[in-house]
């Protein structure tokens, strides 16, 4: 595999960013040759927590190694506290995360257009983007896996933020989503965005989603998992006994998003 660090402007962050990009190599290390495919090489962007960035999957797992047979692309930007979205005040980070980096990445790699070819994966902060990136953009994403994401950001604020404790992060909240009472329904809203994906009769992009029972995000997932169901939603949920919001758990679950996204890979 090829490790690239890589620094370029955004017009739509109206700025310099970085993102990390494992590349497949065109020779294994058995000498065997992996071409690159007509299409290009397929591709996974994979989304960072709230308080991490672009170097926290290669830093604290193993990806490189587990993405080694694989003849798979992955990107990760970074997007600071964002949520991967158009902040109310500030960057226009869903534009850039679900438009903007694929363009620039397809022209500066070899990487495939193809929808089929094409997956978003993250990890709490980023568990909520990669939904919000595939189910705001079906046509352009096959697959999405979200491991303890942060799924019911509206139910958060209203029963589970306390005014007085919480208040610093509450004001971080409304500058990304703007007033937190116009959460629901908004374009922030998985639940919004996955209903009007399966109403909308289009092919809607295979979902993963997974969380720890001891995780503080659990009862997010519990709703996004029933909501995704009742709309009859392609989704693969998993839940893990006794597991909290760690990096050891997410270093298990990467490998188990891997294997779900195998056959794709093979098509």
């Amino acid at each position: 595999m090829a490790l690239l660090r890589c620094d370029f402007h955004s017009p739509a962050l109206k700025m310099m960013t970085t993102m990390t990009v494992i590349l497949p190599d065109p020779v294994s290390g058995e000498g065997e040759e992996k071409p690159v495919p007509e299409r290009g090489w397929k591709t996974l962007y994979l989304l960072h927590g709230l308080s991490d960035d672009n170097t926290a999957w290669t830093r604290q797992t193993s990806l490189e190694r587990y993405a080694a047979p694989l003849a798979l692309a992955v990107v990760m930007p970074a997007v600071q506290r964002s949520f991967y979205t158009d902040m109310a005040r500030g960057g226009a980070y869903g534009t850039f995360a679900s438009r903007e980096l694929p363009e620039i990445c397809r022209s500066f790699f070899r990487l495939s257009a193809d929808r089929r070819d094409n997956y978003v994966a993250g990890l709490s902060m980023g568990g909520y983007g990669a939904f919000r990136v595939a189910l705001g953009r079906p046509e352009a994403f096959g697959a999405a896996a979200s491991l303890s994401g942060a799924m019911d950001i509206g139910r958060r604020v209203r029963e589970e933020l306390d005014p007085d404790q919480d208040e610093e992060f509450l004001r971080e909240l409304e500058s990304i989503f703007g007033p937190l009472d116009s959460f629901p329904e908004s374009r922030h809203d998985l639940f919004a965005l996955a209903r009007r994906v399966a109403e909308s009769g289009e092919p809607a992009p295979r979902l993963y989603q997974c969380c720890g029972t001891e995780d503080f995000l659990y009862g997010h997932n519990v709703r996004f998992r029933d909501h995704a169901e009742s709309l009859g939603l392609d989704l693969t949920y998993e839940e893990d006994r006794g597991e909290e919001h760690t990096w050891g758990y997410w270093d298990r679950k990467i490998q188990r998003v891997l294997q779900w996204l195998a056959p794709l890979l093979e098509d």
